[in-house]
């Protein structure tokens, strides 16, 4: 059973976080330090980006993702195969648990 308000998706990095959601498109939009990084897939020119998130949500990718790999090397928990631009909202307060693949919808 799957309690209301949880996103199952595949777990890529482990760890658990909580934070406000940053829905981005491109890594040249603003992003705030401590915010969750959300976006459809992500490349080398996202990588700063990680160094400030306290977590990341992909909609695109497994293990071997950049986006997963990144936040592995960085010890940032992080989700995959989330739809990112229909569930998510910038603003939101969410919890990612990388160990079980789930985000919590808080508020």
């Amino acid at each position: 059973d799957v309690e209301e308000g949880t996103l199952i998706g595949t777990a890529v990095s482990p760890g658990t976080a909580m934070g406000r959601v940053r829905v981005m498109r491109s890594p040249d939009e603003r992003f705030e330090s401590g915010e969750i990084l959300a976006a459809t897939v992500t490349s080398p020119a996202w990588t700063p980006l990680f160094s400030g998130a306290s977590a990341v949500v992909l909609q695109i990718g497994g293990a071997l993702q950049h986006g997963a790999l990144c936040a592995r090397e960085y010890g940032l928990p992080a989700v995959s195969n989330i739809d990112v631009h229909n569930v998510l909202k910038t603003g939101m307060l969410v919890e990612v648990n990388g160990n079980t693949g789930t985000i919590k919808i808080i508020e």
